[in-house]
């Protein structure tokens, strides 16, 4: 089985549709694809619609949080989307993204960089605001070569020259919201250091302690080694790895399923999840 756990459509910061995203992962031979849109499931039920044969959905969200002053993203998998509270967060972030972006517009402007709101807007659609629609006009305005390029100290990244703060949740609120909400929690690409400041391993080993399920080894923004050092921890810890490609379509260079989970892990998975199963599409195979 290939597995790829952690992937962004139109309805946060991707370029594809739900649906889109859902037959892109059939034809690049998927067998198992999480929807973890930005602190959303608004891609949730076109994505179910369109399905196809062969291929499972696990839904999901990338949840904002922030410990330390270090922004980090908790992937939280097969929760209820109902539960009161965990939606309430979610809602508090994304109603955050707008003005968040507008700050982020103003202080490039202050840098001499002619972005405008309507351009980001324009970029972002209908989907929830967020730093990749603004690192992708930059992109559109020659400023840097790739959207990967903006999220530096120079510009976008953690605690940049044009970085604005957001409503984020603590990430043991996070843990503790989505685990009453029945799902699982995954540390998105803790250590990618390119994207600015990560949290101390002493914090992973705290976030396990209070219930983390596991995190992202296998990812774009790890190199061999930082791969090996997170394996290692995982097993230290007793966490589960994952490997994700997190892709955005067109606004990023990774393709789906060039970083996957082990089946193992991924039946380990579906088997904590209570709030919520994996969906296979007409015919499909059903999940571990």
């Amino acid at each position: 089985m290939r597995i790829d756990l952690h992937t962004h459509s139109t309805a946060s910061d991707g370029t594809d549709t739900p649906a889109e995203l859902v037959a892109n992962a059939a034809a690049a031979g998927l067998d198992v694809v999480a929807l973890t849109d930005h602190d959303t499931v608004g891609g949730h039920a076109e994505a179910t619609a369109a399905l196809p044969e062969g291929l499972t959905l696990v839904t999901g969200a990338e949840l904002s949080c922030r410990v330390d002053g270090i922004g980090l993203h908790m992937l939280a998998y097969l929760f209820d989307p109902s539960e009161p509270e965990l939606a309430r967060e979610r809602e508090l972030v994304r109603d955050d993204r707008v003005p968040r972006a507008q700050a982020m517009v103003r202080k490039l402007q202050e840098l001499d960089v002619p972005v405008t709101w309507e351009q980001v807007a324009r970029i972002a659609g209908d989907g929830s605001v967020g730093r990749p629609h603004v690192a992708t006009a930059l992109v559109e305005l020659g400023v840097v070569d790739t959207v990967s390029d903006a999220f530096t100290p120079a510009w976008l990244g953690n605690g940049g020259r044009a970085y604005a703060d957001k409503h984020e949740l603590d990430p043991f609120d996070a843990i503790r919201l989505v685990k009453a909400a029945g799902g699982v929690t995954v540390f998105a690409h803790p250590l990618a250091v390119k994207r600015g400041a990560v949290v101390p391993e002493s914090v992973i080993a705290r976030l396990a302690a209070a219930g983390l399920d596991g995190i992202e080894v296998d990812h774009m923004d790890h190199d061999e080694p930082t791969r090996a050092r997170l394996r290692g921890l995982a097993a230290e810890l007793g966490l589960l790895p994952t490997g994700s490609s997190d892709y955005h379509g067109s606004r990023k260079t990774v393709r789906l399923g060039e970083y996957t989970t082990d089946p193992e892990i991924y039946g380990e998975i579906t088997r904590r999840a209570t709030g919520a199963f994996p969906v296979p599409g007409a015919g499909g195979p059903v999940p571990a």
